[in-house]
């Protein structure tokens, strides 16, 4: 029954898995067999397998040596190979740049840190008239001239010594055909030089002789007057600030500079004219021949006084200038105006016409040191203006002490219309006293500036710029106000005493640039003031043939009641047919008259002055005048002038002008002497 069960079991020595085998595959065929565990794989010896692995092993370890070795193999030899290429790459570059170097038209050289010539092109070699090869280890600097300033030389010096990155200059060369070239030289430090060679330049020598002609043509056409050919102002200023530039290069083993220098500033009289008349083309013909007359002069005074150069330029119009450099002083310049002035008086012939021209002209010289050119040509200028207003057809001298007068009246004119606004002004009061009974009658209002810098002025400090500028409007306006209102607070200060007449100057610009007659309405108005208290003095020459405007605002001051004043009559034109036109109710006699009257040293007075005063006087008494004489300062000349009939009289034998307060104390009293 087991055996049913299990099989028959498998011969002694047979291999269990044979029998399992043959028995799966009889079953497999006639019936499925039931579920059993799946048979083992047959199995290798473990030390065959061990064997087989090592014998594998070293048989790739050694295919891998192999390998390896060929790699460095073929890995050397492409080194070696890309190490001939470099090689012959770079002597191949450095055979290309040799050629450009030797073929480049362009001259240059390779110079060591000595300044020695290394290596020169056939450029250089053929500009300088030898071949490249006698060039080498000659001075670098000898062959372009580099050595000639000290300034090239040293820039030269600092881009041997590798602390320059560049340098380049313009020098003037000899060619061999004997002409002169200019050429641009240029100095690179030259890289690529390993450390153990020593350090080189690149130099390089470019022919601009035609850029340079192109540019001194163009430089002369900027520089000179294309009608008289001569330097032009832009020329002059250039050649002017090189002659007074102190020198680059001064140790001090140098003496110091002691130069002078002169200007002749010329102007011609009359120019003008010439050419409004004649036109424009005559005029230029004129300018040209003044020009070479001018150059003549110059030329003359550089043979009798050598040493220095002298420039002629036409500064603009028909302005000259004749710069003299190194100048032989005072005398010798102007002896060089004088020449200039004798030279022009000569008739010119020009075109068929037969002109004669003068010039004014300014003098000024003076030392190098300390002088600008701006100053210098400030002093020309005011001298030229001095020669000018002298006369003309003249030459004047700068004066220091003149222009130091002009600087301050210059800086008063700047600072008058705001002086007015900032109440720098104050009046003063001079009385007017009856010669009769010496009893004051009225005062006259005199202004005078506080200035901040020149202290106290007087009226003839500033009021004749302030006529030229115009300020005068508005400080007349000023003073007639203030002056109006004092005459009025001393009238109320003083009921019992009879009131004071204000007598206040009035230029005849005020009279042309403002409305002066509803000017003084207004401020009689304003100040209530009696217009019979108030006395307008002009001066003759400002009255002299006025006619439409100021005659009719004269006229409507007197209908008004306001008393007009002549001022310093008898100075002036002296013309009295005006007396019998003109609103005037006062006569005031100058102060010239007056001093005849004095006796000095034990001398008589002038019996003329005398005589012509008493004329005076009787004439303006028959046309129903008041006079008053001006400069009173002793009891004789007081004494003369009451009994010719003088009404009133002013001056320090009364009082010299003082501060309103001190009026008060004159309105009661009798002056008998001088009040300070």
């Amino acid at each position: 029954m087991s055996g049913t069960s299990e099989g028959p079991r498998a011969p002694a020595g047979t291999s269990p898995d044979a029998v399992d085998t043959t028995v799966t595959e009889r079953h497999t065929e006639r019936a499925p067999a039931p579920p059993a565990t799946r048979p083992a794989q047959p199995q290798v010896s473990a030390q065959a397998s061990a064997s087989a692995s090592a014998s594998a092993s070293a048989s790739a370890s050694a295919s891998a040596s192999a390998s390896a070795s060929a790699s460095a193999s073929a890995s050397a030899s492409a080194s070696a190979q890309d190490s001939r290429s470099a090689a012959d790459a770079a002597a191949t570059e450095l055979r290309d740049h040799r050629a450009a170097f030797n073929a480049a038209t362009l001259p240059m050289a390779v110079v060591d840190g000595r300044g020695h010539v290394v290596r020169a092109n056939d450029a250089l070699g053929a500009l300088l008239g030898t071949t490249a090869g006698a060039l080498a280890e000659r001075q670098a600097c000898e062959l372009v001239d580099l050595a000639s300033d000290d300034r090239t030389w040293l820039a030269y010096r600092e881009v041997l010594q590798g602390r320059r990155s560049r340098f380049r200059c313009t020098r003037r060369l000899k060619h061999p055909d004997g002409r002169t070239l200019w050429a641009e030289v240029t100095v690179v430090p030259m890289t690529g030089t390993s450390a153990a060679e020593p350090a080189r330049v690149l130099l390089t020598v470019a022919d601009i002789s035609d850029r340079r002609e192109l540019q001194d043509r163009l430089r002369h056409l900027q520089m000179h007057d294309p009608v008289t050919r001569l330097p032009n102002r832009t020329l002059f200023f250039e050649r002017l600030s090189v002659a007074l530039e102190t020198p680059p290069y001064q140790d001090d083993s140098m003496l110091p500079r002691h130069g002078r220098i002169g200007l002749c500033y010329l102007d011609l009289d009359g120019f003008k004219a010439i050419n409004d008349t004649l036109g424009h083309r005559i005029g230029d013909r004129l300018l040209a021949a003044v020009a070479g007359r001018l150059n003549d002069c110059a030329e003359s005074d550089a043979s009798r006084n050598p040493g220095g150069s002298r420039l002629v330029a036409r500064m603009g119009g028909d302005e000259f200038a004749i710069l003299v450099e190194d100048s032989g002083g005072t005398e010798a310049l102007t002896e060089l105006a004088r020449s200039v002035l004798a030279a022009l008086q000569h008739p010119f012939d020009l075109a068929g016409q037969r002109l004669s021209v003068s010039a004014s002209i300014g003098v000024v010289e003076r030392p190098v040191a300390g002088t600008s050119p701006t100053g210098l040509m400030q002093a020309a200028d005011t001298t030229l203006y001095w020669a000018k207003a002298d006369g003309r057809a003249r030459w004047t001298l700068f004066d220091p002490e003149r222009n130091a007068h002009r600087m301050t009246r210059q800086a008063l004119s700047s600072t008058l219309r705001p002086a007015v606004e900032r109440g720098e002004f104050t009046l003063e009061y001079q009385p007017l006293v009856g010669m009769a009974d010496g009893v004051v009658r009225g005062v006259e209002a005199l202004v005078r500036w506080n200035h901040p810098q020149f202290g106290v002025l007087s009226p003839n400090r500033f009021v004749g710029i302030a006529e030229e500028d115009g300020s005068i409007v508005q400080l007349g306006r000023w003073v007639l106000r203030t002056a109006c209102r004092q005459a009025r607070r001393w009238q109320l200060d003083h009921p019992d005493e009879p009131a004071l007449f204000i007598s206040v100057n009035v230029a005849v610009r005020q009279v042309w640039d403002s409305d002066l007659v509803a000017d003084v309405a207004q401020i009689l108005s304003e100040t209530g003031l009696d217009p019979g208290l108030l006395q307008l003095e002009l001066t003759e020459s400002a009255v002299m043939g006025s006619g439409g405007r100021p005659l009719r605002a004269l006229q409507a001051l007197s209908d008004m009641g306001v008393r007009i004043a002549i001022d310093d009559f008898g100075t002036g034109y002296s013309n009295l047919a005006y007396l019998s036109r003109l609103p005037v109710s006062v006569l005031k006699l100058d102060g010239a008259f007056v001093k005849g009257f004095r006796y000095e040293d034990g001398t008589h007075p002038s019996p003329a002055d005398e005589t012509i005063v008493e004329a005076m006087v009787q004439l303006a008494h028959r046309l129903g005048l008041t006079v008053t004489a001006e400069c009173v300062e002793t009891a004789g000349q007081a004494e003369r002038l009451r009994r010719i009939g003088c009404d009133t009289g002013q001056g320090w034998l009364y009082s010299r002008a003082v501060a309103p307060e001190l009026i008060a104390a004159l309105i009661t009293a009798r002056p008998g002497a001088e009040q300070d």
